[in-house]
């Protein structure tokens, strides 16, 4: 089972397996054939309200992941998970986002929820 976390903006690499784009918004100034992103599951992303309360510094990392895996026991926000879940299971998935910190991101909380 291998999930990797990476910034959109990096070039593809083989190893990439399933490319999974997991931010609400394309990426500024990246063209989508460029991307080569394979899945765009927008119900797995932060809610607008979430995202905009951890980029407003008004909360730490670890309250904002634990908001936004409740956020995740919704049924779309279930069902996107488990569909991701199910790629896992056939190959290696890479998460895809701008965020200029990965691994204090939505995506990094993902990649934890999808190997455990």
């Amino acid at each position: 089972m291998s999930v990797r976390v990476r910034r959109v903006y990096d070039p593809a690499e083989p190893e990439d397996g399933t490319r999974v784009l997991v931010d609400r918004l394309w990426p500024r100034g990246l063209a989508k054939d460029a991307a080569r992103v394979d899945e765009w599951p927008k119900a797995l992303t932060p809610s607008t309200e979430l995202r905009r309360w951890y980029h407003a510094g008004e909360g730490t990392y670890e309250e904002f992941a634990e908001r936004y895996e409740a956020e995740l026991t919704a049924e779309e926000a279930a069902e996107a998970l488990d569909d991701v879940r199910a790629l896992v299971g056939k190959g290696p998935v890479t998460l895809l986002t701008a965020s200029k910190t990965p691994d204090e991101s939505h995506a990094a909380v993902l990649a934890r929820l999808l190997t455990t």
